[in-house]
């Protein structure tokens, strides 16, 4: 790591920024600086418009990863050697909003009953009885369980913001019996170290894989991550009656903007909305022609 990196390293880390954020970042720059072959102080706006220009056409890749790599390029210039005037040269991509998938509750009870153990059938309930994402569930302790006042504590979220989310029932008798049986100390789901049971965090692969395993074992078509647990404990809450507020509390969303979206995503506030045409009265389709050939009329 050279002696730029470093520093940028530690701004990043002034700046409340992810453990896996700032790896992130950094990987991105010494990509940068790879391609280049040149020390990073010694690149100029030519430099970034080749390189950006390389990401879209030669490697192809997705807008959400090159404006992760623009972001932590802007990052370096405007940052770490307070060269503002490069920030012009690194525009973001139009990004392309495509719709979060959101799962039926049949489909969420699949989900859960084909989980193939019950280490990540606890994961998978959690993730979605809480709208928890990944990290969240990662680092997710014992100590976070408050079974009397019925909730469960969020350290640490997006942004360094902690929350409280209510603890259902059934997720508590779910979570009693895992724990009488994993016996948990510190992390209520315990990574390995050279594959014996350790007292840190798993990681977010082990999740990935309880869910790639349920949703191929329950059948389910779609397009299932852990994500899409979060997208659907949220749009289940709004369907039930939950106001736009109180899900962006319970999320974590810093911004109400963010929570919006689950609005395109309930079909009960989607079916709800009148349609136009049940307003317009129209003939019968009795004597409307059949032929789609062109027809003359006679003035």
């Amino acid at each position: 790591m050279t002696t730029l990196q470093v520093r940028m390293r530690e701004e990043l880390v002034r700046r409340s920024f992810s453990a896996s954020a700032t790896r992130t970042y950094l990987h991105a720059v010494d990509a940068f600086q790879k391609w280049s072959g040149k020390p990073l102080e010694e690149l100029g706006p030519e430099d970034l418009r080749r390189y950006h220009l390389y990401l879209l056409e030669e490697r192809k890749l997705a807008n959400a990863t090159i404006v992760l790599c623009i972001s932590a390029l802007r990052f370096l210039y405007v940052r770490v050697l307070k060269r503002r005037d490069m920030k012009e040269d690194l525009p973001y991509p139009k990004r392309h909003k495509k719709l979060p998938v959101v799962l039926s509750p049949e489909e969420v009870g699949k989900l859960i009953d084909s989980a193939k153990n019950l280490f990540h059938r606890a994961m998978l309930m959690t993730l979605y009885a809480a709208g928890l994402r990944r990290s969240e569930l990662c680092r997710l302790k014992v100590a976070n369980i408050d079974s009397k006042r019925m909730m469960l504590r969020v350290e640490h979220g997006k942004g360094g913001v902690d929350r409280d989310v209510p603890l259902s029932e059934e997720l508590l008798q779910m979570l009693r019996e895992y724990w009488r049986w994993m016996r948990p100390k510190t992390y209520l789901f315990p990574g390995t170290e050279n594959n014996w049971r350790a007292d840190k965090p798993i990681t977010s692969k082990i999740i990935w894989e309880a869910v790639r395993d349920a949703k191929l074992k329950a059948g389910i078509q779609k397009r299932v991550t852990p994500h899409t647990l979060r997208h659907t404990y949220a749009t289940h809450l709004l369907e039930a009656g939950a106001d736009l507020r109180t899900i962006q509390l319970l999320l974590g969303h810093a911004d109400l903007s963010h929570t919006t979206v689950y609005l395109h995503l309930s079909q009960k506030h989607l079916q709800a909305a009148p349609n136009p045409l049940t307003q317009i009265k129209v003939s019968g389709t009795a004597k409307v022609p059949r032929s789609r050939k062109l027809q003359r009329y006679e003035e």
